[in-house]
């Protein structure tokens, strides 16, 4: 995903009418002997595959400028580590969960190959394409291919799927991916860091070992085993994604359900912006909250500037998590360790965390040091934040935390508020 792409040189042919006299004939036919060809930008993602160790490479890849673009897609089937111990059998785009990021301009020639190489039938249905579904979406058997293009004519972030029927199963199995198209002109601010975040649902049984298998009857229910963003549970608190105090990150969210709808937010900040379907015409200013429709996408802006959403550590949280099951209650309540002094804090959502640490250049919090434990308390779609001293017993914690959580837990908040 990191790789450039390849820019192939491509001559277009060139077609010149017959007429008198020769002469004139002859020099346009070497006018279009000597056109620069236009060329092409082409990506195998068979060869360039998208990082998940530790984490899914959340880092949108750059932009090429070149005026063709060529992806190759091979769809197979994987397993897929969907949250610490367990593991899935997945049906992927190029093997990962989710897929490859697509990133073209306004305007571009997006040709995609389509190689079948798991052993049903599978499609590829682009929200960003203007193009007939009978052509371009039609379902291929094993061992088969598909090719087609589109021109980018719409700015935005979108969601790419399977849409071979029933496509809730081919969703929740792991087929889904994003484009993002970048406007013609630019966006109108420049964003120090890009991060690619998609939603996803997993409706899956609870083997005491072993892989997981799909849950159906809990699909049709919309009772999600997991909630997750980019294809793993809770990986993004163990590995946080990096910024500088003053950065403006630029997060460009899709949710491919297939049931939920992503409330989208980030604790302790408020976007600058937000563009509906990533569309930078449609900007919005000083948003807390914006809404992410499954099968939708949407760009979000904002500055971690110093002394309001600066140093620390932030989480980005979607409320609609509360209809999950309980499956990882246990693990709401976190302990963060504040031992340089800087001013680290980690909001825990159910399910559905992602982190970003924002690296300040000094230590001016150095001497303010404090521990605190947060936990979210739910009611219907609203989430909360509660503290717990330093020190405080198991009992205390859990009815600070409003909620159920196991004495495992408050053991553990408690152990390493002891060890901070």
């Amino acid at each position: 995903m990191s790789a450039d792409p390849e820019e192939l040189p491509v001559k277009r042919p060139h077609v010149t009418a017959l007429a008198a006299p020769t002469l004139p004939l002859v020099a346009l036919g070497l006018a279009g002997a000597c056109r620069t060809p236009e060329r092409v930008a082409a990506v195998d993602f068979a060869k360039v595959v998208t990082p998940t160790q530790p984490t899914y490479a959340a880092a949108v890849p750059p932009v090429s400028d070149a005026p063709i673009k060529e992806f190759r897609i091979p769809i197979k089937n994987a397993t897929i580590t969907i949250a610490d111990g367990v593991t899935y059998n997945g049906w992927t785009f190029a093997g990962t969960m989710p897929g490859p990021v697509l990133h073209v301009r306004q305007g571009a020639l997006v040709r995609i190959r389509l190689v079948n190489e798991a052993p049903m039938p599978h499609s590829i249905d682009f929200h960003a394409a203007r193009i007939p579904m009978n052509v371009a979406y039609r379902s291929i058997g094993p061992n088969d291919s598909l090719s087609f293009e589109f021109t980018a004519r719409d700015p935005g972030v979108f969601l790419v799927h399977c849409g071979t029927q029933p496509v809730m199963l081919h969703i929740m199995q792991g087929m889904y991916m994003a484009i993002i198209v970048d406007p013609a002109g630019g966006w109108p601010t420049k964003a120090d860091k890009q991060f690619l975040i998609l939603q996803s649902e997993f409706y899956a049984d609870k083997p005491d070992s072993g892989t997981a298998q799909p849950d159906w009857k809990a699909a049709l229910a919309k009772d999600a085993s997991y909630v997750v963003f980019n294809g793993r549970a809770f990986q993004y608190q163990q590995t946080p994604l990096q910024v500088q105090e003053g950065d403006r990150g630029r997060f460009f969210v899709v949710n491919a359900g297939p049931n939920y709808t992503s409330d989208f937010h980030i604790v302790g900040a408020i976007f600058d912006r937000v563009y509906p379907d990533g569309d930078p015409a449609h900007a919005l200013a000083h948003v807390q909250t914006y809404p992410v429709p499954a099968g939708g996408g949407g760009g979000f802006e904002t500055t971690f500037a110093q002394g309001g959403g600066g140093e620390g550590m932030d989480a980005f949280v979607t409320p609609a998590l509360a209809d999950a099951t309980d499956v990882e209650v246990d693990t709401l309540a976190q302990v963060v360790d504040r031992q340089i002094g800087r001013d680290e804090l980690q909001r825990i959502d159910v399910h559905n965390v992602f982190v970003l640490n924002v690296i300040a250049g000094h230590d001016a919090c150095r001497d303010r040091r404090r521990h605190q434990v947060f936990a979210a308390a739910f009611s219907g779609h609203h989430h909360g934040l509660e503290t717990a001293a330093r020190g405080a017993g198991r009992r205390r914690i859990r009815r600070r935390c409003r909620l159920r959580i196991s004495r495992a837990a408050a053991d553990q908040c408690q152990n390493r508020c002891r060890q901070a």
